[in-house]
């Protein structure tokens, strides 16, 4: 088995609370992601049968977790039943050093039109409701990947978006790809060494997941150099029903759009949408100037909305208000097995309160690599604007780049062509020590806290 997948359960996580439990896969609380709901457990309300959704799920999820203040007994109510994986075991012995106290989090928006037993989403629902074409495709993509840092004792968080198409060194000795296909090429590489060995069904979708968590934790740990202290995952199930319970969200355009593969057909200027004009929302990249960065802002804008909404509706302090969000958390959302979430909700006021922002990572220009299009990336470059952000560790020497060495401005193969660098703006240094310039950054920052306008 590859170093990087090497597991060493035994160690407790740096900073973990007195609270805090390490817990392997489908021991302790919760069960197994994707594994059968145990006897005698009342499972959640019932759903309309057409459910799924697109990327910016993992956030709107996460957060949900991060921000429910509301005390042992709703702590206690959801960690029962939550879907858990041991997946970041694998990757806490050898992981960068971090800061202490500090706690950084992926989110991660898997683009998959499957339930977590691998079966296919409904046909209709997927075509009609979603714009997203056929159940069959879609693959197991991550199409959104958030490291969220939340430093030590308050302060700024921040949020660090990875450009889907970033072309990196996956984990594993399995070369350059971009980097939302780590979790596919590893679940199939899986998949085919456990089919041989007579796993099928459920089963085998559950442990081919894993590895591609395993595999995608480990290539984004690797790329920004910073450790991975915990995740939640969520695929195309979820963001529907959480935009079920929560619309009419509220966005802001600054153009009107009109888009015949999202659907998304908006005009400009604050609107309230219901659930389906929100997956048209976050889905949109055609007709954008910035393409799938600009979606990328969508996502950022998206989480921002409704972590709002739900800070003036007065949901994070009630738990009957918390209950269908809960209940959507536990049907499809996946999260680290050593996560204990009352050591989150601390955090609540920096994450709704207008206290933390979204950064877009760099890219270097656009090319194409083995007959795809591919953002080209420095990550000597990414990882020193990382660490400069989240804390004392920007004076210290980068460690190598996974792939080719690079030449300043060159990216991952060669920079063939360049995007439009943002204009420097002022000096921000969000939990770091050094000052880092906004122009450094792709496009300006979307600020958590209100409902943003964005293109």
């Amino acid at each position: 088995m590859p170093e990087p997948y090497r597991r060493d359960r035994g160690r407790q996580r740096p900073g973990a609370g007195a609270g805090a439990r390490s817990r392997a896969q489908g021991t302790g609380r919760g069960r197994p992601a994707g594994g059968p709901r145990p006897r005698g457990r009342r499972a959640g309300p019932s759903l309309k049968p057409g459910r799924a959704a697109r990327i910016a799920v993992c956030l709107t999820s996460a957060l949900v977790m991060l921000t429910s203040g509301v005390g042992w007994c709703a702590y206690h109510w959801l960690d029962r039943g939550v879907n858990t994986s041991s997946a970041l075991d694998a990757l806490r012995d050898g992981a960068p050093p971090g800061r202490d106290g500090a706690v950084n989090l992926l989110l991660i928006g898997l683009d998959s039109r499957k339930d977590m037993n691998g079966n296919d989403l409904p046909k209709e629902f997927v075509q009609d409701e979603l714009h997203a074409g056929s159940s069959d495709i879609g693959g197991y993509n991550t199409n959104t990947l958030i490291l969220m840092h939340i430093p030590p004792g308050g302060g700024k968080v921040t949020a660090f978006s990875i450009p889907r198409d970033d072309y990196v060194e996956i984990a594993g000795g399995r070369g350059e790809h971009k980097i939302k296909e780590a979790y596919g090429i590893a679940k199939a590489e899986a998949e085919e060494k456990l089919s041989a060995q007579g796993v099928k069904g459920a089963d085998l979708e559950h442990r081919g997941r894993e590895a591609g968590r395993e595999a995608t934790l480990a290539t984004v740990q690797h790329f920004l150099g910073v450790p991975i202290d915990h995740f939640a995952e969520v695929n195309l199930l979820g963001f529907y029903d959480i935009a079920k319970v929560v619309q009419p969200v509220p966005v802001c355009l600054k153009h009107a759009v009109r888009d015949r593969y999202s659907g998304a057909d908006f005009p400009a200027g604050p609107q309230q949408l219901d659930a389906r004009q929100a997956l048209s929302f976050v889905r949109q990249r055609h007709g954008l100037a910035g393409g799938d960065l600009d979606r990328t802002h969508r996502q950022q804008a998206f989480l921002s909305s409704v972590t709002h909404k739900l800070q003036e509706q007065g949901v994070w302090s009630d738990l009957g208000k918390l209950q269908g969000l809960f209940d959507v958390v536990k049907k499809d959302v996946v999260i680290d097995n050593r996560w204990n979430i009352l050591d989150f909700a601390r955090q609540a006021p920096n994450l709704t309160g207008g206290n933390a922002e979204f950064r877009t990572l760099p890219i270097e220009g656009f090319a194409t690599r083995k007959g795809e299009a591919v953002n080209l990336v420095d990550p000597a470059r990414v990882r020193s604007l990382v660490q400069a952000m989240t804390g004392p560790k920007a004076g210290q020497k980068d460690s190598p780049a996974a792939g080719p060495q690079q030449g300043q401005g060159k990216g991952s193969g060669g920079a063939d062509a360049k995007p439009g660098d943002a204009e420097p703006g002022g000096d921000a240094k969000p939990g770091g020590s050094d000052p880092v310039s906004s122009g450094s950054f792709q496009g300006p920052p979307v600020e958590m806290g209100g409902v943003p306008c964005v293109d």
